[in-house]
Order: C-alpha cells, then structure tokens, then sequence
C-alpha cells in the first residue's frame, strides 16, 4: 500500500475552491494531511476554507494549461511538504450543448482543462513519484466519461479521454509503486450545473429540441441532485488510505444504474455486430487466391 501510515499524507489537489474539490481539501486538512490546492482564485479558496485549520495549506493560483505554472506548483509543493502522496486530477466544468452547436473556442478550452491539464500535471508529478517508487494519482471523471448521452458530448469527450489515459497510465506506472485509479460521480448537489461551473455555446439551433429540453431541466436541477459532495470526498480518501479500489470507482447509486444499462447495451451490441466484425480477416484461403 502507497499511502504513509507514520507521517501526514500530502496531496495535491486540482480543482480545489468548489464542490467537491473543496470538500476534499476541507477534510484533508481536518485529517491533518498536507494539501496543496490549486485553482484559479486563492483568495476563493481561503474565504471558503475560514473556520478550517489552513496551517497544513499549500493554496496555489495555477492555469492548468500553462505547463510551467503546474511544473511551478509541483515544485513548490515538494519544496513545503518534502514528497508527494496522493494527486488528485479535480478540476473540470459541465457544458451542455449538440455536438454540432459546440465551437472550436469552447471545445479546445473544455480539452486544455479536462485533457491537457491533467496531462500536464502528470508529466510534473511523475518523476518525482517514481523516484520514490510509490504514490497514487486519482483522476476524477464522471459517469458521462462512460455513459455517453445527447447534450453532453464535448464534456464526455473530455472524461473519455481521461478514462484512456487513466487505464494506459496504471499499467504503465504499476512496476514503479504508482496506483491509478478513475471515480465516476453520477449527479451530487453541488455548483456543477450553477452557471458559475456551466458552459452553453453561444448560439444554439432549433434543430435540437431535446437537447434544449435537456439542458433546461438541467438548469433547474441544482439542490435536488442524488449525491452528496461530502460522501464523495470521503469515498475519495477512502480509494486512497486503503489501496484497494478497482481501477474505475463508481460513485453514487444513480452511476451504478447507469453503467450497469451501458453495460448490458455495449453487451447486446457487441453481440449484434460479431457476425460481420469476423468477416474482415484476411484468412489462408485467401492468401492462396492471391
């Protein structure tokens, strides 16, 4: 098991002034683990964090996509607590719209979070990870990264690519001590779906109708959602302190129901397709013809 028992943990969380980023820190810190915390606004994530013990708090204003900024921060990092335990790849938004209504602005911005962020946090954190031949990094995807649906395709995309990088990454850093593991949070009350957490495109076509009806219930759902962020949080640390999690953790009963359907259709449909998916070998007979 990776995560230390004779000293506090630290960890380097993405994402860290809402939801359940902050929540994640806010019970780090109440555990007396260290924490660096990224985000955008560090004066954000203090005023969130008063009443919270922040002495063990590394709080950091990085753009996940400038590389240098995160290299920046590891380093800092290391240089406060000494080593790195536990990354947590938080940092994400929502953003409803048809894929057609996306534009290349929005979907290149969604990616240099979702995708080239994470990438770059990776390549900061790796080194030093192998070095000491062990830590865990935890990617934070989402049910949408396996369970596709209409309206949610650029931040799908994002979590999809998360997903493969994730399971390319634990079989790559496994002979180093490296655990990896993805959760996948169905629907928690947070600001997810608040328009602070919440892209739209900019203009929209009346060629969709369910996708708009989809994004407006989505628009009124916030304070009625499944999840809750603190439970969450506490299933975060738990995939960390006992190292025994799957490689994908599913959170929140409304994910199980959802992967278990996308399950039994990527079944069925496998099943539908194998008579021609056989025909395209090239087979000895017809090497022979030739």
């Amino acid at each position: 098991m990776t995560y230390p028992t004779d000293r506090p943990a630290t960890w380097f969380v993405t994402g860290a002034s809402r939801g359940l980023g902050l929540e994640l820190v806010r019970q780090l810190l109440g555990r007396g683990d260290n924490v660096a915390a990224t985000t955008r606004s560090t004066e954000r994530l203090t005023g969130a964090l008063e009443g919270t013990d922040t002495s063990r708090l590394l709080p950091l204003a990085v753009d996940l996509a400038d590389e240098a900024q995160v290299s920046r921060a590891v380093a800092r990092t290391t240089e406060r607590f000494g080593t790195l335990d536990v990354v947590v790849n938080n940092a994400g938004y929502g953003y409803l719209a048809a894929v057609e209504e996306v534009s290349d602005a929005d979907a290149r911005t969604m990616f240099d979070v979702q995708v080239f962020g994470v990438w770059n946090v990776l390549r900061a954190v790796l080194p030093g990870l192998r070095a000491n031949r062990s830590g865990h990094v935890i990617n934070v995807s989402s049910i949408v990264g396996l369970v596709p649906f209409p309206g949610w395709g650029l931040y799908g995309a994002g979590k999809f690519a998360l997903e493969a990088i994730s399971e390319s990454l634990a079989s790559e850093v496994a002979d180093h001590g490296i655990r990896v593991n993805t959760v996948e949070p169905g629907y928690m009350r947070t600001d997810f779906l608040r328009p602070v957490s919440l892209g739209l495109p900019s203009s929209t076509s009346d060629a969709y109708p369910a996708v708009r009806e989809m994004v407006e219930q989505h628009l009124d759902m916030p304070g009625t959602q499944l999840g809750d962020p603190a439970k969450a949080a506490a299933a975060i640390i738990t995939v960390a302190t006992t190292g025994d999690a799957p490689l994908h953790q599913l959170l929140g009963s409304d994910s199980v129901s959802l992967a278990d359907a996308r399950l039994q259709a990527l079944a069925d449909e496998f099943a539908a397709g194998r008579a021609l998916a056989t025909t395209t070998d090239i087979r000895t007979t017809d090497t022979a013809a030739v």
